[in-house]
């Protein structure tokens, strides 16, 4: 008994380190899928395209994700010339989104990065299966494939 008890104790004990663990994994899964979408995001050649920061984010979009992230809105003008409140933006949305899609594929890391990338550039998470945005996921999943340098 003296045995049994040891070992629930020390398994308890380990619990903490274990969700510490898994919260730094998707920490670093989700840093990895907002640099992959900045480095993937369509380069127009125009300033005045319509999209804003390095991750092309749309306006009316970035409405929504800024209520939702830090319960205000951002102006596009300050989401463009505040790079570490993009990223800030970005990031909770891709936390939202990547730890959905990885319940979602039963922690299939591939397939939740290649459904988050849908996500950004459709908005829905399959059918990105040809053309323009089978090529965008391609090179958003290759992207997150590639150790930092």
């Amino acid at each position: 008994m003296k045995f049994l008890l040891s070992g629930v104790i020390f398994t308890l004990g380990l619990f903490p380190f274990a969700a510490q663990a898994q919260q730094q994994s998707l920490n670093t899964q989700v840093a990895g899928m907002v640099e992959a979408l900045r480095l993937a995001a369509p380069k127009t050649g125009s300033a005045n395209d319509g999209y804003h920061s390095e991750w092309q984010v749309k306006p009316e979009t970035l409405k929504g994700w800024s209520k939702f992230c830090l319960e205000k809105e951002v102006s596009p003008a300050e989401f463009e010339s505040n790079a570490p409140l993009a990223r800030q933006i970005v990031t909770c949305i891709i936390d939202r989104e990547l730890k959905a899609q990885l319940e979602a594929t039963n922690n299939n890391e591939i397939e939740a990065v290649r459904g988050t990338a849908c996500w950004w550039m459709t908005g829905k998470y399959t059918g990105c299966n040809s053309g323009f945005s089978a090529d965008y996921v391609k090179k958003v999943l290759n992207y997150y494939q590639k150790p930092s340098t």
